[in-house]
């Protein structure tokens, strides 16, 4: 789910755009947290998908395994913005060298 937030844009930090400009997103990720701990904390859906409760220290795995997606992504981010900026300034110095031949 932290990485559908990341998704928001390909080459926008999500420190820069809002989380906010998707509200389907947000009702999507909202649905589908609801979803699991629905599955995961009530007993009856226990049974049936044959999986028990997490205690914190599970909590904290998922959590410890989902967050440096986040900053991979962004890391990611930064040098496509980096890449994109380069070749910008080639195509535009070569766009200038045509306009002087």
């Amino acid at each position: 789910m932290l990485n559908a937030l990341n998704a928001i844009s390909e080459d926008n930090s999500l420190l820069v755009m809002t989380i906010f400009i998707n509200p389907y997103l947000l009702l999507a990720i909202s649905a589908s947290i609801g979803l699991h701990v629905m599955i995961v904390y009530v007993p009856f859906m226990n049974v049936i998908f044959g999986i028990a409760p997490l205690n914190m220290y599970e909590w904290g795995l998922v959590f410890a395994f989902s967050v440096p997606v986040i900053f991979i992504d962004e890391i990611l981010k930064i040098i496509g913005r980096a890449m994109n900026e380069a070749e910008l300034k080639e195509r535009l110095g070569r766009a200038q060298k045509a306009k002087k031949n």
